[in-house]
């Protein structure tokens, strides 16, 4: 439920220095972003375009996303909470009512995959308000990622990759894995024991990253969000699993739709002293405080290869005024390599070496 927000401190007499402070954090933020996406970033050698790569294995499929690459367009609105100004000046917490333009998706990069055989689902949306300003954020079903750092996010993708002899991954490469980034057990052990939902309509999608809140007052707080849905939770069992069609969640989350919006709460969580600000690996502890900043509605859902979504970008690291991103790592690389794999399919769209609405490839467009 949510939590009365802590009293805002007396406001600081104003001097020329946050400003100037505020334009060299803008101008660190910005070159961070230029040097990972020219690779100057990562230790080791690692560049976005050796991450993307590997999540590509080989086997891209042109003019879809490299990573949650099956998934569909939704669009509806955001409507602020009576609180939500006291987290953050941002306008989307101020005017109305804003439009939204999202994908539900699912993990992996196959295109044509099996929704019952994903374990992971996925909510991207880009909200701009009124005065042109823009907050775009991509969410997942976990509670926390998988890894502190984009290092020990390539080791996982290269010690996923199965062994052509059993098409399952080495237990070695894992075990060697797990030895050098043990952080990864948490999201394993979560994994294996997590009940999977059976809609996109009652699950929780997580921000797993950190990022800062600043108020009208100049009070600035540390968050991570979720949107928490207003449909009950129900559990897809092993056995329906097994026998659901393999584009099940979109054709479950359609006939919702025809009896009415489905709607989440974005529930934001303050950080307190102590708590893991540049680690998504690290979950913060329930009883942190906890404010429903407002309702998200989707009322509409439109395939993704006609859709308004195919041709966005959810780069997390873009926000709207009154709202920053943290120094976590991982926030930076997943900046970095959503523009990679943006360049990619946009180039093989326009190029004409994607299919099609009808699965064929076309002329350029």
């Amino acid at each position: 439920m949510s939590q009365p927000l802590p009293p805002n401190p007396p406001p600081a007499r104003r001097s020329a220095w946050p400003a100037l402070l505020g334009i060299a954090a803008i101008v660190a933020v910005i070159a961070a972003a230029f040097a990972w996406v020219g690779g100057w970033l990562g230790g080791r050698g690692l560049t976005p375009q050796q991450m993307t790569d590997t999540i590509e294995n080989g086997k891209p499929h042109p003019g879809f996303r490299r990573a949650h690459s099956k998934g569909v367009c939704v669009a509806g609105n955001f409507q602020p909470s009576a609180q939500a100004p006291q987290l953050s000046r941002a306008r989307i917490f101020t005017q109305p009512s804003t439009p939204v333009v999202g994908r539900l998706s699912i993990a992996g990069g196959d295109p044509h995959g099996a929704d019952a055989q994903a374990r992971v689902r996925s909510l991207a949306l880009l909200l701009k308000t009124d005065d042109g300003q823009e907050w775009r954020t991509a969410m997942n079903s976990f509670p926390f990622f998988v890894v502190a750092t984009p290092q020990g996010f390539q080791a996982q993708n290269l010690a996923s990759r199965p062994d052509p002899a059993t098409g399952k991954p080495d237990p070695a490469k894992m075990a060697a894995f797990l030895q050098q980034y043990p952080e990864a057990k948490k999201f394993i052990a979560w994994a294996k024991s997590a009940p999977w939902s059976n809609s996109w309509a009652n699950t929780q999608f997580n921000g797993v990253d950190s990022f800062w809140f600043t108020n009208a007052q100049g009070l600035r707080r540390a968050v991570r969000w979720s949107m928490r849905p207003h449909a009950p939770f129900q559990d897809l069992s092993a056995e329906q699993r097994a026998q659901s069609d393999a584009d099940f969640l979109s054709e479950e989350f359609a006939t919702r739709l025809a009896q009415g919006p489905q709607q989440w709460d974005l529930v934001v969580t303050l950080a307190q002293d102590g708590d893991a600000i540049d680690d998504p690996s690290q979950p913060w502890p329930d009883a942190r405080p906890q404010v429903v900043a407002g309702t998200l509605t989707v009322n509409a859902m439109q395939p993704q290869d006609t859709g308004p979504c195919r041709d966005l970008n959810y780069d997390p690291t873009v926000l709207p005024d009154g709202m920053a991103p943290s120094d976590d790592p991982i926030l930076a690389a997943r900046s970095a390599v959503y523009s990679v794999s943006f360049n990619r399919r946009e180039h093989e769209i326009g190029t004409g070496q994607a299919p099609d609405a009808t699965g064929a490839k076309g002329e350029a467009k």
